[in-house]
């Protein structure tokens, strides 16, 4: 019989960041991301005292899920820790650090899929007049807006833009999303004619080194923060008087809603929103469905 290697969670850990890292070439915030689900995973091990890892069953996980379920976490946090740590078991599998997957046969349940909230097309419309842009942080924010709405790229992407990433002439958007991977992704006219505005009149006034290329700078001349991206869209959606939670990816949701609900196939909704796997586009499908199904109750004579 085969003897495992007996090493550390740490030490799995480590190793199971540094395969992310080199191997996937995942990008910082995934990795840092992973690293925080792994360690509450690892103090819930310990706390369980299950001192090594081939020791550990379907049902400690199970029980760590419902733990995190009683600390108030959202549905969407516990499936992404689930996600991490059946990613985390597959490859030490692989490496023959351990010789049985306890996470195999756990399958996310269908309660905590939960379907991404988005504005309306009244809401995008009220948020995006909201900007006043007789300022020139006004002119900036209108070109933050517009960008994000007409692309769905991530806060983390919209970040590290660059100026040379748009090309204004041809309408398109150069983005390296996870994975390091390319995508272009067309842009509107309105996201156009914002960010032009945004490159002639008000980026000149905030660029403090001439040869810094990052898009969007703050006040200060240095790139935005996410923080602060979020809490732009935040203070304009309280100007529009819209009562929904923006959260970080609202509007990344409603681009995605939109194309779906105007007749965009799924394929190229995937391409755009830079999602390795079809299923995670497809939960955007359900909304469409719901709408539908509003729309059926509300205007069929026999609903």
């Amino acid at each position: 019989m085969r003897r495992e290697p007996v090493i550390t969670m740490q030490q799995s850990i480590d190793s199971f960041l540094n395969y992310l890292s080199v191997e996937r070439a995942l990008s910082k915030n995934t990795i840092v991301s992973y690293r925080r689900d792994l360690q509450k995973y690892s103090t819930y091990l310990d706390s369980a005292k299950i001192a090594i890892l081939s020791s550990s069953s379907r049902k400690n996980i199970s029980d760590f899920m419902f733990s995190l379920k009683d600390k108030g976490l959202s549905p969407t946090s516990i499936a992404r820790n689930l996600v991490a740590i059946k990613v985390f078991y597959r490859f030490l599998v692989r490496e023959r650090i351990l010789a049985a997957d306890p996470s195999s046969l756990l399958e996310s349940p269908k309660l905590w899929k939960r379907i991404p909230d988005a504005l309306t097309l009244p809401e995008v419309e009220l948020l995006l007049k909201a900007v006043d842009t007789s300022s020139v942080k006004g002119l900036r924010d209108k070109a933050i807006v517009e960008l994000m709405y007409a692309t769905g790229v991530r806060v983390s992407e919209a970040v590290t833009l660059k100026v040379t990433d748009v090309n204004l002439d041809v309408g398109f958007l150069r983005c390296i999303g996870k994975g390091s991977k390319e995508r272009i992704i067309p842009l509107g006219k309105e996201a156009v004619h914002a960010i032009k505005l945004y490159l002639e009149k008000s980026r000149p006034k905030l660029v403090k080194q001439p040869s810094d290329q990052i898009l969007f700078l703050s006040r200060l001349g240095k790139r935005i923060s996410r923080q602060s991206f979020w809490k732009l869209i935040k203070h304009y959606a309280g100007k529009a008087k819209i009562k929904k939670d923006i959260r970080p990816h609202t509007l990344r949701h409603s681009f995605a809603t939109h194309l779906l609900e105007g007749g965009a196939d799924l394929r190229s909704v995937q391409e755009m929103l830079g999602h390795a796997d079809i299923s995670t586009t497809q939960i955007y499908t359900h909304i469409d469905k719901n709408r539908l199904k509003t729309i059926h109750k509300t205007f069929h004579p026999r609903p």
